[in-house]
């Protein structure tokens, strides 16, 4: 299948300092990453920015190596970032906090998602918006077992602490998923800039406006703004064709 893509990145309102990084392959399109840093102004930055170029040159250098199959290469690549980022903090004492969520898809012999931390895949398929990540937040492990509710979710005080993210030696589990993709699915990974101040519902009727994926990323990050925009905003919009 063919593919349209568009990433953008927004630091917001309150903010001065974007600790986003976002990655697409283009003209290719082979795979997409998303990340968000935490640690201070100059930790963010550098775990997020890490993350996405590891990941990317990883992803590159080994794209054509069948010895690799498409969740190895995923994950080693999601390992290594993790790796890299350790070892920058071991050599940056001043950055010993910082980490980074992680989203990164692959359209290889399989189409797959990894994730670390509370950025997002989101599917919105026939108008119907399905979130395809699960958080890796206090959160998000209590929806799962039934303790709160997604509405609770939105403005419970514990929603920001994460149970995961990339830049700890205890990193316990890498979540590998196959994504389901069918002709005309739009498929969208964001930061939770966007989340923290957009509802689902309201994602999915701007997903379903605009003309093409740019104006529908312009869209979304207006809405975030509009909304306070409290964070770093940055969304990757990838539409599958026929």
């Amino acid at each position: 299948m063919k593919r349209r893509f568009v990433g953008l990145t927004d630091t917001g309102i309150v903010r001065t300092v974007n600790q986003d990084s976002y990655y697409v392959d283009d003209p290719q399109g082979r795979f997409f990453i998303v990340a968000d840093g935490m640690g201070g102004h100059a930790g963010g930055q550098e775990a997020s920015k890490i993350a996405t170029k590891t990941i990317q040159s990883h992803l590159e250098d080994n794209w054509d190596n069948a010895d690799f199959s498409s969740e190895a290469l995923l994950k080693e690549a999601i390992e290594k970032a993790n790796q890299d980022i350790l070892d920058d903090q071991s050599l940056h004492p001043e950055r010993a906090d910082m980490g980074t969520t992680v989203v990164a898809i692959i359209f290889r012999d399989r189409y797959l998602c990894g994730h670390v931390g509370d950025s997002r895949l989101y599917r919105l398929r026939d108008s119907s918006l399905e979130q395809i990540t699960e958080d890796h937040t206090w959160v998000g492990m209590a929806i799962k077992s039934g303790e709160i509710s997604k509405d609770q979710a939105h403005s419970h005080p514990y929603r920001h602490v994460l149970s995961q993210c990339l830049g700890r030696k205890d990193l316990m589990k890498i979540d590998i998923s196959e994504i389901d993709i069918k002709p005309g699915d739009l498929h969208l990974i964001c930061s939770d800039g966007l989340t923290e101040e957009v509802r689902d519902e309201k994602i999915a009727d701007l997903l379903s406006q605009g003309s093409n994926c740019s104006e529908q990323a312009i869209n979304l990050i207006s809405a975030a703004k509009e909304a306070g925009g409290s964070d770093n905003i940055t969304v990757v919009l990838i539409v599958e064709e026929s």
